[in-house]
């Protein structure tokens, strides 16, 4: 630009070089520019975005694939000189550089860790063209990897690989889930027998435990009807007793047996009756 009068927008910034050496960097506004004697060009300080067609790149495991790229890079508002003094033009050189360090980026990295690791790579390309770019005034602000496509061959194999993962994954997830069935049926039955186990032994105890007490009532029941016995034989004399005698051999006499065998004791029984009996017949011969 040789014009007297330049008019700088707001989102530019104007290098003026007077006799060919920079002069000063001048800010948005109607500027003057000396014919002849000054030269001004103008820097544009927005943000702009590349798309960088589709190129071939080659993996460390020797696998070529496409890959395209976009790049958001800007000059530097108080380095704008150098983007006119350090380069011929910027936005060749941003692309050019872009493109060799993915090269270089893509030559190290395996095909599998590519197709996983996207932002990694994205991330190694940005450090790499920071470093490579400043000393032109440019700060590349995203590196966006729209697509890493591998040859058809591979492709179909990966594919494959992933379809046998999956099926292996399916496999692993339906045993595991078996497994885990077996397990918690076992554990069920397990449970359940122990359940069983400890109502039995409930029973039992408190089956034991009601003959026990069972037993005990019976035992004071009878004990007590052994304390009743004793009480009302005290009460007894010997001619109840006798006279029970009696009733016991009325009994005898009316069974069909001919032979019967009495306690020396009934004897001693008898003596009351005997005495009786002897005592009346003395006094009747004592009245005759």
């Amino acid at each position: 630009m040789t014009v007297g009068i330049a008019i700088v927008k707001q989102y530019e910034k104007m290098v003026v070089l007077k006799w060919g050496a920079l002069n000063r960097v001048s800010d948005p506004g109607l500027r003057l520019v000396i014919p002849v004697m000054e030269t001004g060009r103008i820097v544009d300080l927005r943000e702009r975005v590349r798309r960088v067609p589709t190129q071939k790149y080659i993996t460390s495991d020797n696998v070529v694939v496409d890959m395209d790229f976009v790049l958001y890079f800007r000059v530097l508002a108080d380095e704008a000189e150098k983007a006119v003094l350090n380069v011929e033009n910027v936005e060749t050189a941003v692309i050019s550089a872009a493109v060799a360090d993915l090269r270089s980026v893509i030559g190290s990295t395996s095909l599998a860790s590519a197709l996983a690791e996207r932002e990694r790579i994205r991330d190694a390309m940005q450090i790499q063209l920071d470093e490579e770019t400043g000393r032109w005034g440019v700060k590349v602000t995203q590196v966006a990897i729209n697509e890493i496509d591998p040859p058809p061959g591979v492709k179909a194999a990966m594919e494959k690989e992933k379809s046998a993962e999956a099926i292996k994954t399916a496999d692993i997830t339906e045993s595991e889930g078996q497994r885990q069935a077996q397990i918690n049926r076992a554990e069920g039955e397990k449970q359940a027998a122990i359940l069983t186990a400890e109502g039995a032994r409930q029973a039992e105890i408190l089956t034991a435990e009601g003959n026990r007490q069972a037993t005990v009532l019976r035992a004071e029941g009878f004990s007590t009807a052994l304390d009743r016995i004793y009480q009302v034989a005290n009460t007894v004399d010997v001619k109840t007793m006798s006279l029970q005698y009696f009733e016991t051999l009325k009994s005898l006499g009316n069974s069909p047996s001919t032979k019967f065998i009495f306690p020396m004791e009934f004897t001693s029984m008898l003596q009351p009756f005997l005495g009786l009996g002897g005592s009346g017949n003395r006094k009747d011969n004592g009245e005759s």
